[in-house]
């Protein structure tokens, strides 16, 4: 089929797993008790879900209690099945009960406690080989997801859980989070507007793995420059020109051909020609954490072309990340 090319790792994950791994109405859901727990302050407020701290009355232990607002079922089922999917993962908090308000007929997720740190204001404080770690973490976790079968869709600072005293990383917020199978077309209302891929952007419907890692290149490059949010667009056509500005006019209508895009015409100012930044231009003595390395590897991540950017576990290889791995192996 013109225009839809598989991703080269783990396209096939969903096609080996039975019917009842897939369906969501096979998933069983045991409903805890209401009053095991107390909330004990809110900690952030989403479009499809209110994150508050929380205290088990049984355990005494803090959770987080995620209460969904007025969604699908299928949503809820779906975000269910990813976690119970991804739970042997210390890089995703583990989903420990599910809560229902009679009387409101609103559910709650409970999931382990996690301490945070804003990745933004950490990233300007820490080294240089603490930004690679960091980095290589978050991409572990996209990769482990990914040989899953499953997409997250919504990668940015604020989904990224960083505790600097242990050092340990998690994503959270896996609503909009969906299985892949190649050939399939999905939703392109998905990602924030600062993280989202062009592929959503120009409406292609077959995307892959790879708008994760558009995503995640995009936030890494807003760290390293000290830059957030990278690509600063006023909506969504706005976002493309940004991107496209940036990367050149040239590579992005040579994608718009390959994958046979049609661009919508609203999108005047792109008929001009723009040529690509050299990121390297963009440096300044004060950003600390920009390297050749780091300019090279974001450069093979924030390319038009979904089929030639880097996924996770080859990321993992470039050399800006040698450090981190020689450190592992001295442990």
């Amino acid at each position: 089929m013109r225009g839809i090319i598989k991703p080269r790792l783990y396209s096939e994950v969903n096609f080996i797993k039975s019917e009842e791994e897939l369906n969501l109405s096979s998933v069983q859901i045991a409903w805890g008790k209401q009053e095991n727990y107390e909330i004990l302050r809110k900690l952030c407020r989403g479009k499809y879900s209110d994150v508050y701290e929380g205290l088990d009355m049984t355990s005494k232990s803090k959770v987080i209690l995620k209460i969904l607002k007025p969604i699908k079922r299928s949503k809820v089922l779906r975000e269910i099945k990813i976690l119970r999917t991804l739970e042997s993962f210390s890089g995703v908090p583990k989903l420990l009960d599910i809560v229902k308000d009679n009387s409101t007929k609103t559910s709650a997720l409970i999931t382990e406690h996690y301490e945070s740190q804003d990745i933004i204001s950490l990233f300007s404080k820490i080294d240089d080989i603490d930004a690679r770690f960091y980095l290589y973490e978050i991409l572990k976790i996209l990769d482990f997801a990914h040989s899953k079968g499953i997409m997250h869709r919504d990668i940015k600072p604020n989904n990224i859980i960083i505790n600097h005293n242990t050092r340990t990383v998690k994503i959270i917020d896996w609503c909009l989070a969906e299985f892949y199978i190649p050939n399939t077309p999905y939703n392109v209302k998905v990602a924030s507007r600062y993280y989202k891929a062009p592929e959503l952007l120009v409406n292609y419907q077959y995307y892959d793995y790879s708008i994760d890692m558009w995503s995640f290149g995009v936030m890494f490059a807003g760290l390293i420059f000290g830059k957030n949010p990278f690509f600063h667009g006023h909506d969504n056509y706005d976002q493309l020109v940004k991107i496209v500005r940036m990367i050149g006019t040239v590579k992005f209508y040579e994608y718009l051909e390959k994958f046979d895009i049609s661009l919508d015409d609203r999108f005047e100012d792109l008929k001009n020609h723009y040529k690509p930044k050299v990121l390297g231009k963009m440096v300044s003595s004060e950003m600390k954490l920009a390297n050749d390395d780091a300019l090279d590897l974001i450069g093979k991540i924030l390319v038009f072309d979904h089929s030639e950017r880097l996924l996770p576990s080859e990321a993992m290889k470039h050399p800006y990340f040698d450090p981190v791995r020689e450190m592992r192996g001295n442990f």
